[in-house]
């Protein structure tokens, strides 16, 4: 374990998940979801409402091992017909499951979906915020926003790519949309000192001018 190992924090919102990643040492998340692959050395996980005394909180996490890319079908047999059956998930194999103790708690309650940090952050957290760099923090702010507004865009961590600086990107019609924490001529830039909706309204002024939101079938909250 280094400082700068990087952890993806993601949501368990199934029992029967969290038994996979428990007893069958694997985990899986939609390619769609994070088309530039899985760039961590640790997988932890939030779990969800269903888990009630241990709802709003990380609870586990696990070194991981390897990953390959499957279909939904082949990773839930059972589950043949599901409308999703074709979609493709990275199966993420795992280590023993360990239990993170203090737990890291949510008390904003603030949206989660998936986080980078860094195993130095993770390790010494007690809050969700306590996870994220400001830069990152700022990014998620703004992530959160769109999502809301049901405009699906892909997030860049510090902890994922230590050169690139956070940054969200839209897929429109007519390109995509850049918004990042450092500025360049083919990017909005994500002034931590503007009010919140202003860059909202500007980068919502972009993604209109190229032509609106291309949407992709990806679930909001969890999976199925």
């Amino acid at each position: 374990m280094f400082p700068e190992d990087r952890v993806l924090v993601g949501v368990i919102n199934r029992k029967r998940d969290l038994a996979y990643a428990q007893d069958a040492h694997w985990y899986r998340i939609p390619q769609a979801r994070l088309k530039q692959g899985i760039h961590a050395e640790y997988l932890a996980f939030f779990l969800s409402g269903v888990f009630k005394e241990r709802n709003g909180g990380i609870h586990y996490y696990a070194r991981r091992t390897g990953v390959e890319l499957v279909r939904r079908r082949d990773l839930l047999p059972k589950q043949a017909d599901h409308p999703r059956a074709d979609d493709v998930y990275y199966k993420v194999q795992l280590g023993a499951l360990l239990e993170k103790s203090p737990p890291i708690l949510n008390p904003a309650h603030r949206p989660i979906s998936f986080i980078y940090t860094t195993w130095d952050r993770f390790v010494h957290a007690r809050q969700i915020n306590d996870l994220y760099s400001p830069a990152d923090y700022f990014v998620d702010r703004i992530y959160h926003a769109l999502r809301n507004r049901g405009i699906q865009s892909d997030r860049t961590w510090d902890a994922q790519y230590p050169n690139i600086a956070p940054e969200i990107r839209v897929l429109c019609q007519h390109g995509a949309v850049v918004a990042s924490t450092e500025s360049g001529a083919d990017r909005l830039y994500l002034d931590s000192g503007q009010q919140e909706d202003q860059l909202l309204a500007l980068i919502l002024a972009r993604i209109a001018a190229a032509g609106g939101p291309v949407f992709v079938n990806v679930p909001l909250e969890g999976w199925h």
